[in-house]
């Protein structure tokens, strides 16, 4: 090798490596597929090395690539990290934050904490991705996300957000046409709503299994905003923490004293997670679960009994 392959080179391959395809990465470059194929095949002859093994289904790292690609990321961060301290990053964030979160916490939680932290830093800018999954963040979909399952390997910071409770909800319509509810074990004659068991984003979510036998899953959702308004319709009971149920009586909670024990973590990769961006972001998600217990634990005094 002759000379040291261009940072603009390396970048193309950190997308290419993300996307798995040339077209997923020309989009995120903002370029044609024809010019990622090119830099990419500049940049296995300045290195003298096959990077990508070639497929019909994509492209994807080498053994010589995977040595390759936590270099690049160093390098990646080294200069994001260089154009916030130039342009003076460290007094005010600026530039985009893609935020990764579960769909119901991002709607309920986070959106609202966001108009606070934009009028804090005008210059700063929000992608929330709402999904009914997890963000994934080895590709860099988002720059941060909230999740149930942390990632274990790769270099990540990692922090447990909150731990949280699901408890059971039903609508007070489905209540009265069905049997009373006093204990776990009358649990056993009535309808659920839950989500669909061979989608699930995590083995986390399968909460249900806790109730001690298979219930009856009237209507599976792929996400839990559809199993609210399936539940508050009166369709059966379905379990959610308190953050995701409305305060407007369409749901009540049901047989206090049972629930599913959960965790939120919340993580960034390592280089990002140092641009002063992203730490305001991170920062305002810890403060947010430290300041408001009561969104994720709910006080069992005062709970009507249905």
């Amino acid at each position: 090798m002759n000379t040291l392959p261009e940072w603009t080179d390396l970048r193309f391959f950190l997308e290419l490596a993300r996307a798995g395809t040339l077209s997923g990465a020309s989009r995120r470059l903002e370029v044609e597929h024809t010019t990622v194929a090119r830099r990419i095949d500049r940049l296995e002859a300045q290195l003298g090395s096959t990077l990508f093994d070639r497929s019909r289904e994509g492209y994807e790292l080498t053994e010589v690539g995977q040595a390759l690609l936590p270099h690049a990321e160093a390098m990646e961060g080294a200069a994001l990290a260089a154009a916030e301290q130039i342009g003076g990053a460290e007094v005010a964030a600026h530039g985009v934050v893609r935020l990764g979160v579960p769909e119901v916490f991002g709607v309920r939680v986070v959106a609202p904490l966001l108009a606070r932290l934009l009028e804090q830093h005008p210059d700063l800018s929000i992608d929330l991705l709402n999904l009914p999954r997890f963000a994934n963040l080895a590709n860099r979909e988002a720059d941060l996300g909230v999740m149930l399952d942390p990632p274990t390997t790769g270099r990540y910071m990692v922090t447990r957000l909150a731990s949280f409770h699901f408890y059971l909800y039903a609508s007070p319509t489905y209540l009265a046409r069905h049997p009373p509810i006093r204990t776990q074990a009358d649990l056993a004659r009535h309808d659920f709503v839950d989500y669909v068991q061979d989608r699930l984003a995590s083995r986390e979510l399968s909460y249900l299994n806790e109730l001690g036998f298979t219930p009856r899953r009237r209507i599976c959702c792929s996400g839990m905003t559809a199993q609210l308004e399936a539940a508050s319709l009166g369709m059966g009971l379905m379990m959610a923490p308190p953050y995701a149920v409305p305060d407007d009586g369409r749901l009540v909670r049901v047989l206090p004293g049972f629930q599913a024990e959960r965790s939120f973590w919340l993580a960034a990769p390592t280089d990002l997670y140092r641009l002063r961006r992203v730490k305001v972001v991170w920062n305002l998600l810890r403060e947010c679960a430290e300041s408001h217990p009561d969104l994720f634990v709910q006080d069992e005094a005062g709970l009507p009994t249905p």
